[in-house]
């Protein structure tokens, strides 16, 4: 039975290399563990370090704080206000462009229109010999000027900037229609014609 004895002997080595194998495991999974977890904190702290370097209203302004960093809370809130903030910017912007783009199509209709003029008094040259005198273009100009100014004195308030620049442009919109200002220029005309005739 001297044969027999070792066998409990490797069997309790065998017990031990299982159990040390097993605490080894866990601890690997342990570790795997804090390292994903470190992982993942660090990847949120740097995305807020990242948010509060690129959204300006996070930088530091109040010197009594020191270098005391915003809270989680404080930056999330200031980067949506600074979102919300870009979105009506580009709002604005699209609107300038659109009346940009107005402008330059109203511009490229006159361009056309003088133009054509230009061909016309040069297929004909001698037409600019019954041309009205600078005085009387000047009391047509003078003529739609003045019904302009009825209206605008009549609506504009100058008792601030703000309120001037808001009348002016309600002015605009309500007195300043292509058939308004067509209807100004027809009377202009038409009063001037019977003066003249």
């Amino acid at each position: 039975t001297a044969s027999s004895l070792p066998a409990p002997a490797d069997d309790e080595d065998s017990d031990y290399h299982r159990e040390s194998y097993k605490e080894s495991y866990k601890d690997r999974r342990r570790r795997a563990h804090t390292q994903a977890e470190q992982k993942r904190r660090d990847a949120i702290k740097k995305g807020y370090d990242d948010l509060q370097a690129i959204v300006p209203t996070c930088e530091q302004q109040d010197f009594s704080i020191g270098s005391q960093k915003l809270s989680r809370a404080i930056v999330l809130q200031k980067t949506i206000d600074y979102i919300q903030f870009l979105h009506k910017e580009k709002k604005k912007q699209e609107e300038e462009v659109s009346t940009l783009r107005k402008d330059v199509m109203a511009l490229k209709i006159m361009k056309v229109n003088y133009e054509q003029i230009v061909k016309a008094h040069q297929d004909n040259p001698n037409e600019g010999k019954d041309q009205v005198s600078d005085e009387i273009k000047f009391n047509v100009f003078q003529g739609i000027m003045d019904s302009l100014f009825q209206s605008f004195n009549a609506s504009i308030s100058v008792t601030s900037f703000q309120e001037l620049s808001a009348c002016v442009f309600s002015w605009i919109e309500e007195h300043c229609k292509p058939q308004t200002l067509r209807d100004i220029v027809l009377g202009v005309l038409h009063q001037l014609k019977s003066q003249l005739y």
